[in-house]
């Protein structure tokens, strides 16, 4: 069928498939480094307690086979290895079919590692690395020109991406409508950059122009992905130019290059290059891919509906292998931001004098001396739930008792989630947290102190704890 393949599209999944390469690495190389604390045998919330609570039809995965530390170090590092492979274009050395299985196997490997990572992995870009991934699969390799069925469910995923993250704002807090949530935002988002105290000291003004920036790119943009070239790949492009402003100003794990990664095979990249000797489509492929496609659209029904109801929800996968999910991130904004400091003392009992040590985390605020650092795409769960934890305790209640137990402990896989320990040569007799209100300084204040954040006591979060 002549109309099955774009020819002019190669160098577009070329360039897709090489960065969702990149993104997948980084999401099992974080895996591979954090489970063992946060869902490992001995973790604060085991994976067997995941695997307990669900059953095969609600969360198929190698895992429900057999869970060890050592099979899930196999499986992290097994998809580490092959996205390097991916990335230097194994998948184009061989058949088709078997280029297939190939990008079928790191899908399967991070799904089996979701399913059972619990609320660590409860982020709308788990679900929407899965969906991108499965469609990988379906793209081709080099021998065969692209599909168009693929192509363009690639774009419906990017709408969905950007259009139902747009509605979720216009719908949610009303400082998106009056265009005043930057005047926030860059201070209180779950883990600022290097770069998000001077976004935050921004113009008013120009705060103003980024919101209306963000509407037209979400709600009006997307909808030019489905008009002929080079309107999309206009609409593309400035899909990736919004994406990289939110690189530089925050710290959102893959999030934003997954998102860039997907509008890549939008753009018409024909005007580059030439492309190369490509063979028709064979039949059973062919056959394959209309009905994925049939299969896609059936599973977006749901995920079209929420996104025109007035109770759109946001991150919520529809079926079990997350193939098809709705997405959408900050409906609402806080206004100040909190944080919960952990620290920890020798002294067996607290007294006026006692002295209280303080653990550092990697990625979110804690010494008001220390500029935000950037970590993103790498991903660090332990420090986003923290933030979550500050919002309301009840996003802690599962996993705060034994992170603070490891820290008794001295634990040496918890400990290395961190970027300090106070306590290097013996566990702290008792470790407490405390709620703080964090704002950046001003211009005059980080002259003055060399602080890039203010921070004032709020209120006890745990009361000093023992082993």
């Amino acid at each position: 069928m002549e109309w099955f393949t774009a020819d002019g599209y190669w160098l577009g999944r070329l360039v897709f498939q090489k960065a969702l390469a990149v993104v997948y690495l980084t999401a099992f190389l974080t895996a591979a480094l954090q489970f063992r604390a946060l869902i490992g045998e001995r973790g604060m919330l085991p994976a067997t307690g995941e695997l307990r609570r669900t059953s095969w039809r609600t969360a198929p995965g190698l895992f429900r086979l057999h869970y060890s530390d050592r099979f899930f170090a196999v499986v992290a590092w097994a998809g580490c290895a092959v996205s390097v492979a991916l990335l230097a274009g194994a998948d184009n050395q061989v058949p088709l079919g078997a280029a297939m299985v190939l990008w079928a196997v790191p899908w399967l490997l991070y799904l089996s590692i979701v399913q059972v990572g619990g609320v660590w992995y409860g982020f709308g870009w788990e679900s929407l690395l899965l969906e991108t991934g499965f469609l990988a699969v379906f793209l081709g390799n080099a021998g065969t020109a692209p599909p168009v069925l693929v192509l363009w469910l690639l774009r419906w995923l990017l709408f969905r991406v950007e259009f139902g993250a747009g509605l979720i704002k216009w719908r949610g807090d009303a400082c998106w409508r009056k265009l005043t949530c930057l005047d926030f935002h860059h201070e209180t988002q779950p883990m600022p950059g290097p770069l998000s105290w001077f976004f935050h000291r921004l113009p008013r003004p120009v705060h103003r122009v980024e919101v209306a920036a963000n509407h037209v790119t979400q709600l009006l943009v997307p909808v030019l992905l489905f008009t002929p070239q080079p309107v999309a790949s206009a609409a593309a492009g400035l899909m990736i130019v919004t994406q990289l402003w939110l690189v530089l100003s925050g710290n959102f794990a893959w999030l934003n290059w997954l998102t860039i990664t997907l509008a890549l095979p939008a753009v018409d990249w024909s005007p580059l290059a030439e492309p190369p000797a490509q063979r028709g489509a064979p039949v059973w492929y062919e056959v394959v891919v209309i009905a994925v496609t049939a299969l896609v659209l059936v599973l977006s029904y749901r995920p079209a509906r929420n996104l025109v109801s007035r109770r759109q929800v946001m991150n919520r996968s529809f079926d079990p292998l997350h193939l098809v999910n709705t997405y959408g991130a900050f409906g609402s904004i806080s206004r100040v931001r909190l944080e919960v400091v952990v620290e920890g003392t020798d002294d067996a009992v607290v007294h006026p004098g006692t002295v209280w040590k303080e653990y550092g985390f990697k990625g979110k605020p804690g010494d008001p001396r220390r500029l935000p650092r950037q970590f993103a795409p790498y991903h660090l769960r332990l420090d986003w739930m923290m933030w979550f934890a500050a919002l309301s305790p009840a996003y802690a209640r599962s996993w705060f008792g034994p992170f603070v137990e490891r820290l008794l402990e001295n634990d040496g896989d918890t400990l290395r989630l961190l970027r300090h320990n106070p306590f290097p040569d013996a566990p702290p007799a008792q470790v407490r947290a405390r709620v703080y209100r964090y704002r950046f300084t001003t211009w005059r204040e980080l002259r003055a102190t060399g602080c890039w954040w203010h921070r004032t006591f709020v209120r006890d979060f745990l009361r000093p704890t023992r082993a």
